[in-house]
């Protein structure tokens, strides 16, 4: 068979097959009414959740900063005044403004709120330029120390063993400059990275992608047939063994793309994607909260009236449902790497369709140009290739050989 009519068949078959799914029946765990959702309209934090064995007692949705820009205080102030009190940035974000602006926006309040950063430490970074990248983000932040400091974008298990990052956070705790650390992840080998910190024992916390798109129990309440897109089977495992552990786990990437005005015209009674989304992630026991990009004041006041909840609403599946068969085959499950390998070259598919991500279901072009730049050559190889190896890799029907070059082309300027 021809690996264009291959590909073909596989999307043909994906589509069919969220198509399937919307035809299923309604039985889903605990449900809530819709009144009881609409008493809880005003956006406002109704619960706060001790973070595994830290310390830390954040709000159940939290404040992510990887789009915030200079000049922005008053949007991290209105989320303060909400009762969010954990705000999550990165030296990286928006080339250090994200920092800059929660570190003006919470002078004075440093004591009411936990902040947490990340850096990227790769397999042979020193400990020596791991203190000066956080001295860095200290001063920004208008702070002497973070609650968690992350390795971000963990990818790589050797980025783990590297000695000189335990080293660097020892030291950084004795001197009182973070009080706890972690891992993210949401690329390729996330689950063997994820296995690899909890077995060792070396995070406080997880924060780690997850939605209602890669959870395998979202489409098991429909059917066991249809385990197609459950292709990070393994996440509730490691999930449960960090609850297990004491270690705290915050989910990113909820809303599974974020594609929130293609789901306006089907939301009905006051009901939003977006906090089935948040609900469907806080319905898990075995997580403690959830971080999202909070980009106007709008935005906070819509997902937090989705605080408080530890169960699915009557009319989140619906809602669920839709967005999983119009986005099903084209958004890209970073962490499922099932395309790893494909690439002769060695391009990092599911890190440049991340990117891709930013660029057009979050229409932040910055960020993705920030993150692009971080994958080295990227998708440059695509440029002369007319093989096309990786048509037909992505299980979920992706058409990756269509899609990686415009990429490089976009972003790499």
């Amino acid at each position: 068979m021809q690996q264009s009519e291959k590909t073909t068949r596989l999307s043909r078959r994906a589509v069919l097959r969220w198509g399937a799914l919307t035809s299923l029946g309604m039985g889903l765990f605990p449900l809530r009414s819709r009144a009881q959702r609409l008493s809880q309209a005003r956006g406002e934090v109704r619960r706060y959740v001790p973070l595994g064995n830290t310390t830390i007692k954040m709000s159940d949705i939290s404040f992510g900063a990887s789009r915030l820009g200079a000049g922005e205080e008053n949007l991290v102030r209105h989320a303060f005044d909400r009762g969010i009190n954990y705000f999550d940035t990165a030296e990286s974000y928006t080339g250090g403004d994200s920092e800059s602006t929660i570190g003006n926006a919470l002078l004075g309040k440093r004591d009411k709120v936990y902040i947490t950063s990340k850096v990227s430490a790769g397999a042979t970074e020193r400990k020596e330029s791991l203190m000066t990248t956080l001295e860095g983000s200290l001063r920004r932040l208008h702070t002497d120390y973070v609650d968690v400091y992350f390795n971000h974008a963990v990818n790589d298990v050797r980025r783990l063993q590297n000695p000189e990052w335990y080293e660097f956070i020892e030291h950084a705790k004795r001197q009182g400059k973070i009080r706890a650390t972690g891992m993210s992840g949401h690329a390729g080998r996330l689950i063997q990275c994820l296995d690899y910190a909890l077995e060792k024992g070396s995070v406080d916390v997880i924060l780690v992608a997850h939605n209602f798109g890669q959870d395998p129990k979202f489409y098991q309440q429909f059917t066991r047939a249809f385990d197609f897109v459950a292709r990070q089977p393994d996440l509730p495992r490691v999930l449960r063994q960090a609850k297990a552990k004491g270690v705290g786990v915050v989910a990113m990437k909820t809303l599974m793309g974020a594609r929130l005005n293609d789901m306006r015209p089907f939301e009905k009674g006051g009901a939003t994607f977006a906090q089935a989304a948040f609900r469907w992630v806080l319905s898990n026991p075995d997580v403690d909260g959830l971080i999202i990009s909070m980009t106007s004041t709008n935005r906070i006041e819509e997902y937090l009236g989705a605080s408080g909840w530890r169960s699915a609403a009557h009319d989140d599946l619906p809602l669920l449902q839709r967005y999983a068969q119009m986005h099903g085959t084209s958004y890209c499950r970073h962490a499922c790497n099932d395309c790893e390998g494909a690439c002769p070259y060695g391009v990092p598919i599911a890190d440049v369709l991340r990117t891709r991500m930013y660029a057009q279901d979050y229409g932040d072009m910055r960020l993705a140009r920030s993150e692009y730049a971080l994958l080295g050559a990227g998708a440059s190889a695509c440029l002369t290739c007319t093989a096309q190896p990786c048509a037909g890799a992505c299980t979920h029907g992706l058409p990756i050989n269509t899609l990686i070059a415009p990429m490089h082309r976009m972003l790499a300027t």
